[in-house]
């Protein structure tokens, strides 16, 4: 793995071994070193790593124009509803119809995502939008590698070699720009630094195919005239080299999903530390000559400590007054924190920060979307963690020591608005807030918010900003649908308080809303069990226990298939609780199984849920909401894999089905997706 030294030789002229002896030491040594010298092929191949940088800034260019352009057009939106004209989110012009044809095209391919079959559930591939932008780039590599690079000649693999070695080098400043949380790359085309994670990792990948054709090429230029022996003995290039190598390999092979969720903690500190070495290797394995192919690692490192740098001042500026943390423990395992954070006074709604508590778990950090906006819960942030293993278990272990004996009274502030039951605090270190990159929700007439389990953090804040938001004055927004996924009907006591008030506001300013809860493993929610199925769950008890993060398949086909407003099944019982009875599932319910499920809530009357035993249609579900939208719609998804990849094929399919802005009046459909895991 060599980048040469210099040589004897600057001209392109081919290179032969005629009437070289390389029984000859001399002989061979001179031969050797005129098939290393890269006086001119440095040059070529650092005019090539030059354009591809010209291309990487057209894509974000392009890719900033349509952020700005967006984001403009939904400012209208509201500008627009504020001066009470009709139909603020639909498309009025033919220009208007004819864009929002294109972006329903480019949905409709982008949006679907392969589910991985439940043996290799770790396999998560990416939507198609992610799948088709990584072979362009990959496309476009190899473009840059193999133009205009066919030398006749002894160099002939020292140019291919050559070549990928430095468009390896030349990805390190993206690699960097794409790992960093100060993302100057996201700022501008508006997505959240977590979401660029993906590309990192691929980016990667290319160096490291990159540098095996580098490696493959010039070993095997060495090989064809026997100098492969000279080589490894005369040069300490290839030894740096093939220890690079194996650094960058450990660190893509570090970094598959199955060992980084394993072993996060480790993987950090390791990833870090690799790249640092891996770094320190390239350094030495560059000869002096290549000014400019190490003014790309410059670059990098330039990059990387300038991200570090906005990174530390910000996390010093957010805790040079410390935050105290309160810790509730809640039904199903789970953690509600409220954080007094005296220094951050903003976030968007669906930010997430990374929460650190040095008494449970010293030097560790752990992601956490914000439940909460900055007009609730007197400015407080709020968190709601499902108690797993490492930092999170601690967490939840210690919240559960101070609820050990709660009182009746206790037992029954299970919302996020209670008071703690414990004067206890903690020291809470606070970096971020990060995200809430997704398009505003109130600038649509029709807003699905789907989640499940913990995910509900996600779609809380994004309610009760709209129902903040609505009391300033009127918004495109005239429908919101709120369905969230729980195992267990007690779960609802997390969030139950809050979204009465939010839904009870949107309604007062005319805003239709409906909130469905789908219970999955509760056996008290339905009177009519299968002996080998739990509560409308698809799992099969007779084969192993009930699995209710299992992929939520869509419906088989649209053809043919009539649709009717859920609405119809609902029926209203005593206190204002709703429960619909799901002819499809054959599920339903008992008012003796609505009081417990509410006994741990403070106010168990008038909670405006439509409780449903088993999992969402949600091809039904998103199609009636479509069809009865008058303006653009929004899909916001946040929970396992099985749920967002569900929502997304569903989404693709309806807006396909629809023919959205191709002369039928049906309207776009936007559709985000929050995923668990990093």
């Amino acid at each position: 793995m060599d980048m040469p030294m210099d040589g004897g030789s600057s001209s392109l002229m081919p290179l032969n071994d005629s009437g070289v002896d390389f029984s000859n030491f001399t002989q061979a040594y001179n031969f050797q070193q005129e098939i290393l010298d890269d006086t001119i092929l440095q040059v070529i191949a650092n005019a090539y790593a030059r354009y591809f940088w010209y291309g990487i800034v057209v894509v974000i260019g392009l890719a900033c124009i349509s952020n700005i352009s967006r984001r403009i057009h939904l400012r209208l939106r509201i500008r627009a509803a504020a001066a009470n004209k009709i139909r603020p989110a639909a498309a009025r012009t033919r220009f208007a119809q004819v864009l929002g044809g294109m972006i329903a095209v480019c949905r409709e391919v982008t949006y679907p995502q392969f589910i991985p079959l439940r043996t290799y559930s770790w396999f998560k591939i990416p939507p198609f939008g992610i799948l088709i932008l990584l072979l362009a780039y990959l496309a476009f590599l190899m473009a840059l590698e193999f133009d205009d690079n066919n030398i006749p000649g002894a160099q002939h693999y020292t140019s291919l070699g050559l070549r990928a070695s430095w468009m390896a080098v030349a990805q390190m400043p993206l690699l960097l720009l794409l790992s960093g949380k100060a993302n100057l790359i996201g700022a501008l085309v508006g997505v959240s630094y977590e979401r660029l994670n993906v590309l990192h990792r691929w980016v990667s990948r290319a160096m490291l195919l990159l540098i095996t054709l580098h490696f493959g090429y010039q070993s095997y230029g060495w090989n064809q005239y026997g100098l492969m022996k000279l080589e490894w003995a005369t040069d300490v290039c290839p030894s740096t080299g093939i220890a690079a190598y194996a650094l960058l390999l450990w660190l893509n092979i570090s970094s598959l999903a199955p060992i980084r969720n394993r072993f996060y903690e480790i993987f950090v500190v390791q990833h870090i530390l690799s790249f640092v070495a891996f770094v320190y290797l390239v350094m030495h394995h560059l000869p002096p000559t290549a000014y400019y192919a190490r003014t790309w690692v410059y670059v990098g490192i330039g990059i990387y400590f300038l991200d570090r740098l906005i990174r530390t001042i910000r996390y010093t500026w957010h805790n040079i007054r410390p935050a105290r943390a309160s810790l509730k423990a809640l039904d199903g395992g789970v953690t509600k924190i409220r954080i007094q954070a005296k220094q951050i006074k903003s976030w968007t709604p669906g930010s997430h920060v990374l929460l650190a508590i040095p008494r449970l778990g010293f030097g560790q950090s752990h992601p956490a979307t914000i439940a909460s906006i900055p007009s609730s819960h007197n400015g407080d942030l709020v968190l709601i963690l499902m108690g797993h293993k490492g930092f999170t278990h601690r967490i939840h272990r210690t919240a559960s020591r101070c609820d050990a004996s709660p009182s009746p009274e206790s037992k029954k502030e299970g919302d996020l608005q209670s008071p703690i039951s414990s004067n206890q605090t903690y020291l809470a270190m606070i970096g971020g807030p990060y995200g809430g990159s997704h398009s505003d929700p109130a600038a649509f007439d029709t807003v699905l918010m789907i989640s499940g389990s913990t995910g509900i953090t996600f779609m809380l804040s994004n309610l009760l900003s709209l129902a903040h938001r609505v009391q300033s004055g009127r918004l495109p927004l005239r429908r919101v649908e709120f369905v969230w996924v729980v195992k267990q009907v007690c779960w609802t006591s997390w969030v139950a308080e809050e979204v009465t008030s939010a839904v009870q506001d949107l309604r007062e300013k005319g805003i239709e809303v409906k909130v469905t809860i789908h219970v999955t493993c509760d056996d008290s929610l339905t009177g009519l069990l299968d002996e080998n199925t739990k509560s409308g769950c698809a799992c099969d008890l007779s084969s192993g226990p009930c699995c209710c993060d299992e992929e939520i398949q869509p419906a088989p086909s649209l053809e043919g298939k009539e649709f009717q407003d859920s609405s119809d099944d609902i029926t209203e019982l005593k206190g204002g609780v709703s429960v619909t009875i799901s002819k499809e599932k054959e599920a339903t319910t008992t008012t003796t199984a609505l009081g417990k499920s509410f006994s741990r809530s403070s106010n168990p009357k008038n909670f405006p849920f439509a409780l449903v035993s088993g999992r969402p249609d949600m091809l039904e579900l998103v199609w009636n909401l479509a069809e009865q939208a008058e303006g653009e719609m929004a899909v916001l998804a946040c929970g396992p894999l099985g749920l967002s990849t569900g929502i997304r094929n569903c989404v693709a399919r309806v807006s396909d089905a629809r023919a959205v802005h191709k002369g039928t009046g049906a309207e776009g459909i936007y559709l985000h997706v929050e995923s668990f895991g990093w």
